[in-house]
């Protein structure tokens, strides 16, 4: 029986009425009944099993899972931060003013609104009661109404959880008011409930350990443990002097319901149009945490990329599988078209049994993704103060199944459609002349729009398009780049003398024979060794960095709030008791900027790396000469006792980024006044180490007058050692109990915690990328396994030993394997050098042990891999191969 129906069955049919219609519909059933046939042969085939799939089906589902698990993380976070908006925010709307409160016309326009809370946030040192151990912490002081929404929940002694933890915060029977304190606070200090502690010239009791703080989330991240007190016991602290860094926050309970965004903007302008010098920075519940949301979108972008390197590396392995299973079914394809199928039947047949493998494939993954989301939510309740929900997200399920089967189209349509043109003759020589001829144009126009579906789909969806650009960019050049190290490899291997040596000898033409797994095993594992590399590179630079580099130039102890009247007595002090140390002291203000060249900074579009200095209140100074580490790069500086008009001077990246130039205007807001200035100059500034740095900084006219305080840094030029430290902290707070004091050694362990938890992330990320490389490496080996068993029985015949097959093998595989440990290793470390040198403005190191590390990883995983294959091999039996020769 044909297979294949005659190609025109009603020749004439064309010639009457509707012919034409007739012919038609003739051919749309014959393909319909192609289809049908087809799929009844695809479904046959499958009833065998899915032996040689093993490793397709998990390339899919790790990238699968990847891709779902973190978008739904995503979602389920950023669900949850819009639905408690008003629980993170503290209510429907908050106004914030830095340095001051509300006026009382202000805080009258406020109240209108409904319920209002206020609440002061900074931060100072907290003394143990005997004064020997402190440590800074992050205040909140707040009045009755707090919370507007959720509840603040503390455990008291025995245990007891107080639901409604305002009272504790009220004054006792010996006049002290009580604070509620967090447990890293009662560690560093040795605390129990019920013990003293001091802030500035106030005493407290430690009345219970917060539980629940539902506005914690708002706050971003704080560099001390939170200590939590009334407001009328921060007015008796002695902290609220002019110029300390202060946020007034004024939380409103709207008294009307208002359900739309757009209603809860409309209210906010009002206030802002009411009062405009008052800079008020206002979020609405709809807004809740921007910053958190913003690098939660980043992250899970990021995170969703190496999802889709895993997917992708794994489409390698897709077309192993693809191929090795063709080659395992030649006697019935051959049979097939013998029998008069036609090479799109053939290419229908094994499509739709691909399509149904890869559909197994991802729904596994798509069961990893769904799960993912409480699984993070349980592990990130230590990093985050917001929970996940268990919830399935159809479009993030369904984002990861589109990836899913496009890579499965991309990399299986090539061996696919090679079967389509290639006579049955040819598909039994491919067992020793494997054919290299390219498909179809059909076939590389279907392999093209689904790797453009792809790139569609990672740009489209992307919240930065130009990084995600940059890093599909990034892959496909990697990919290039290994298929040219692949030839080169092959070519050197044909083109090298012949060794004395019989066992290298047959590796180096093993490498360059038709059918080796060269290619694959090149691409493969180089891939995973530069994303290990550079992954590697990047975190060891930023720990060197963090823990050897800075401390190295960064000064001991950033010295805030010193009130301007102290600063002679507070300079004394800190010479007398450390006179070989460096002490700097700058005044220091805070201000919004809010115009730029006249043009309001909300209307203004800045380079992305300078539009943090745009959003809130930043730190400002004012000087009579040039800064320390700071150079003039253009313009000139003003004499000592200028007195014209208000000038700035601006860190030149920053100025560039927002499009200024020498001779345009700033304005800025401090205090509730409004100031503008020219710049005169653009300088460029030592970030890397950590001293004093202003992005501004303004002639001594502009704020004559104006209350402030000073920041003052002291530095030892040997870096200073611990009983040095501790000395001069425990005798600057106890005389200036005032005086906010970071410890910078602090502050860098701070952040090498998080360095460290962001690289876990992202290793775990990066571990499906890995895991899926060293699938694709197994399957590319297992893919050969049937070659390597014909090989192996011939040597055998010839009375080669297994100890010499053997060492064949582990010569062919060590060369390839070092060939992309090599490329991995230069790769990566060209992509680390540019994320730290470039992006992050670093300096470059390479570890050595990073270096011989990956080396021997990969040769390793190589070796191992290929000669486990190959002892299998050798234990065939060598009859029913020679029968089949």
């Amino acid at each position: 029986m044909l297979l294949s129906p005659p190609a025109d069955r009603h020749p004439r049919a064309a010639d009457g009425p509707g012919g034409e219609r007739a012919v038609a519909a003739a051919q749309s059933f014959q393909a319909a009944q192609s289809l049908a046939t087809a799929l009844r042969f695809a479904l046959r085939e499958l009833r065998g099993g899915l032996g040689g799939f093993r490793i397709f089906i998990l390339c899919i589902a790790l990238g699968v899972a990847a891709i779902a698990g973190v978008n739904s993380v995503r979602r389920a976070m950023t669900e949850t931060i819009a639905e408690e908006g008003q629980s993170i925010l503290g209510g429907d709307l908050a106004f914030a003013l830095v340095n001051r409160e509300a006026s009382p016309a202000e805080a009258a326009s406020i109240g209108r609104l409904g319920t209002v809370s206020v609440a002061a946030t900074l931060r100072a040192m907290a003394r143990k009661g005997d004064g020997v151990d402190q440590t800074l912490v992050e205040i909140k002081a707040v009045d009755a109404a707090y919370p507007l929404y959720g509840r603040l929940e503390a455990e008291t002694a025995g245990g007891a959880i107080v639901e409604d933890a305002r009272g504790l915060l009220a004054r006792d029977d010996r006049g002290r008011y009580g604070a509620l304190v967090e447990v890293p606070l009662m560690v560093r200090l040795g605390l129990a409930i019920g013990d003293e502690i001091s802030v500035g010239t106030a005493k407290f009791t430690v009345a219970g350990v917060v539980r629940s703080e539902p506005d914690k989330v708002a706050g971003g991240v704080g560099f001390g443990p939170r200590l939590l007190i009334g407001v009328a016991a921060l007015r008796e602290t002695g902290l609220l002097q002019p110029g300390s860094l202060v946020r007034w926050h004024y939380r409103v309970k709207l008294a009307s319901q208002v359900d739309d965004e757009a209603g809860l903007r409309a209210l906010a302008n009002g206030i802002e149009t009411a009062h405009p010098d008052a800079a008020f920075e206002t979020r609405s519940r709809a807004n809740a945490a921007p910053s958190l949301k913003r690098n939660i979108d980043r992250f899970a972008q990021f995170l969703t990329l190496v999802g889709l390197t895993a997917l992708i590396v794994g489409g390698v392995g897709v077309a192993n599988a693809v191929r090795a299973y063709l080659d395992g079914k030649r006697d019935v394809i051959a049979t097939l078209k013998c029998l008069g199928a036609s090479g799109s039947f053939v290419f229908r047949v094994y499509f739709l049994q691909i399509l149904a493998i890869a559909g197994l494939g991802i729904a596994a993954g798509l069961v990893l993704g769904s799960i993912a989301p409480p699984i993070a939510g349980y592990f990130l309740s230590g990093v985050l103060p917001i929970g996940t929900r268990a919830a399935l997200y159809p479009a993030e399920l369904g984002l990861a199944v589109a990836y899913g089967f496009l890579v499965a189209i991309a990399f299986a349509s090539m061996p696919l459609g090679r079967a389509h043109d290639v006579p049955p003759t040819a598909l039994f020589r491919d067992a020793v002349e494997p054919d290299r001829r390219l498909p179809r144009p059909r076939y590389l126009v279907l392999v093209g729009a689904a790797l453009a579906g792809l790139a569609a789909l990672a740009l489209g969806l992307a919240e930065d398009r130009v990084a995600a650009l940059l890093y599909l960019a990034a892959l496909g050049a990697a990919f290039g780049l290994l298929r040219l190290v692949a030839l080169g490899v092959i070519a050197l291997a044909a083109r090298m003398p012949s060794p004395p040596s019989a066992e290298l000898r047959l590796a180096l033409r093993n490498i360059h024979r038709p059918g080796a797994p060269t290619g694959s095993v090149v691409l493969s594992l180089g891939l995973g060794m530069t994303l290990l590399v550079t992954l590697a590179l990047v975190d060891a630079n930023l720990r060197d960095q963090i823990r050897q580099q800075l401390p190295k130039h960064a000064p001991s102890f950033f010295f805030m709030d010193v009130p301007n009247r102290q600063v002679p007595e507070f300079n004394a002090l800190v010479r007398r008791e450390a006179p070989d140390a460096q002490l700097v002291d700058v005044p220091m203000l805070r201000g919004r900027i809010v115009a730029l060249k006249g043009v309001p900074a909300a209307s203004v579009t800045p380079a992305r790396e300078a539009a943090w200095v745009l959003t809130g209140d930043r730190g400002i100074t004012y000087a009579d000469s040039l800064p320390e580490n700071s150079r003039l790069v253009a313009g000139s500086w003003w004499a000592k006792d200028y007195a014209g008009p208000p000038l700035v001077s601006f860190e030149e990246d920053i100025a560039r980024g927002l499009g200024l130039g020498i001779g345009d205007s700033v304005r800025v807001n401090v205090l509730g006044r409004e100031f503008e200035a020219k710049i005169a100059n653009f300088r460029r500034l030592q970030w890397e180490t950590l001293g004093i740095n202003f992005v501004m900084v303004f002639s001594p006219n502009t704020f004559r007058g104006a209350p402030h305080s000073f920041l003052a840094t002291v530095t030892w030029a040997d870096g200073g050692t611990a009983d040095k430290e501790v000395d001069l902290l425990r005798k600057v707070t106890a005389a200036f109990p005032v005086v906010t004091t970071i410890r910078v050694k602090d502050a860098l362990q701070a952040v090498d915690d998080l360095v460290g938890k962001l690289a876990d992330g992202v290793g775990a990320a990066a571990g499906v990328t890995l895991a899926t490389a060293v699938l694709v490496l197994a399957g590319a080996l297992a893919a050969g396994q049937r070659r390597r068993i014909y090989d192996a029985v011939v040597l055998k015949t010839l009375g080669a030993t297994r100890r010499r097959i053997l060492t064949a093998f582990a010569f062919e595989y060590g060369l390839v394997g070092l060939a992309a440990a090599l490329f991995g290793l230069i790769a990566g470390s060209a992509a680390a050098w540019m994320v730290l040198s470039r992006i992050m403005g670093l300096t470059f190191a390479l570890d050595p042990a990073v270096a011989i590390g990956s080396v021997a990883l990969a040769l390793v995983a190589t070796l191992g891999f290929g000669l486990y294959d190959t002892w299998r091999a050798l234990g065939a039996k060598a009859a029913p191969v020679l029968r089949h020769l």
